[in-house]
């Protein structure tokens, strides 16, 4: 397993290179301080498995160079660290394909446990986001903690749907994995927003995630 640090602070990237080292003894952890340098690794290691992205970089604008991941490694995750965690800055990075937003100022327990949700599928979201006045409305609310996919009514093929949004996937990209006619995979996010209480892809995205629902497999097996 590749994993990518980029940050221009060299103890940020030793730290978390430290939390890598402890989840995933295994992996081979490559570094960049800034986009250049970035996107060279990933040229040279398109297989990297996870990216860990600083959104404040000296060369290029954070969320650019996320879309441009994006856009060259689709299968690759990326998780955003930012000192700036507010709704706005979330949404727009779980928008734009990110599988989790982790703030700096966060402990060192609740980074491990924010890569364990995402190693294991899930959505990490910062908990004030979840649960103070800027959450996405009644996400917290509605959707009782515990609950899983078949709780709520979701099917199989549902799930999988759920699932290639969560990996920030277009309704055309999912039509093209799952084999389905788009009027059909806009009925299955449809049904998806109303099981889960909410009223767009990004709400939704953020509630399974903080359900911490593993839907690694379920594009892979309901087909």
């Amino acid at each position: 397993m590749k994993v990518l640090v980029i940050d221009d602070h060299a103890l940020i990237r030793e730290a978390l290179r430290g939390v890598l080292r402890e989840l995933k003894p295994e992996a081979t952890v490559f570094e960049a301080r800034d986009s250049e340098q970035a996107l060279q690794v990933l040229t040279d290691h398109a297989d990297t498995a996870l990216v860990l992205l600083d959104l404040s970089l000296p060369d290029r604008d954070g969320f650019a160079v996320l879309a441009d991941i994006r856009h060259r490694l689709p299968a690759t995750a990326v998780v955003v660290l930012s000192a700036f965690h507010d709704r706005p800055n979330v949404v727009r990075a779980l928008e734009g394909g990110a599988l989790g937003f982790i703030p700096k100022s966060a402990s060192r327990e609740v980074m491990v446990s924010a890569l364990n949700l995402v190693f294991s599928g899930g959505v990490y979201v910062p908990p004030e986001i979840l649960s103070g006045h800027d959450a996405p409305a009644d996400v917290c609310v509605r959707v009782r903690p515990g609950s899983s996919p078949a709780d709520i009514g979701l099917t199989d093929r549902q799930v999988a749907v759920l699932a290639l949004m969560m990996q920030g996937k277009s309704n055309k990209a999912i039509c093209r994995v799952l084999d389905l006619a788009e009027p059909t995979v806009k009925n299955h996010v449809t049904a998806i927003l109303k099981a889960l209480k909410v009223s767009n892809r990004t709400e939704a995205v953020v509630a399974a995630g903080a359900l911490g629902w593993d839907l690694r497999r379920s594009a892979d097996t309901d087909r």
